[in-house]
């Protein structure tokens, strides 16, 4: 499956890759993961989405989010009410 990309260009001080102790490279794809598993903590992607974006299988995403200390288990409110039986 082929799938079309974009190269999003971000400006970074030079001294973070060696305060990081990260090559550019390296530093763009935990970028990427952070901010993944960030938006997967605020429910604004899913796990599906989330692995898409990293081109990761979900399983490989659950790595990551554990890597961020984000619980691979989103309860959004509309479940946590019918959860209680509220």
């Amino acid at each position: 499956m082929w799938v079309m990309s974009v190269t999003v260009n971000v400006v970074v001080p030079e001294g973070a890759f060696s305060a990081l102790r990260r090559s550019p490279a390296e530093f763009a794809d935990e970028l990427m993961r952070a901010a993944v598993a960030k938006w997967y903590e605020l429910g604004m992607v899913s796990r599906s989405k989330g692995a898409e974006i990293l081109g990761v299988s979900r399983a490989e995403l659950f790595e990551v989010l554990g890597q961020y200390k984000v619980s691979p288990f989103q309860v959004d409110e509309d479940d946590a009410g019918e959860a209680s039986g509220g």
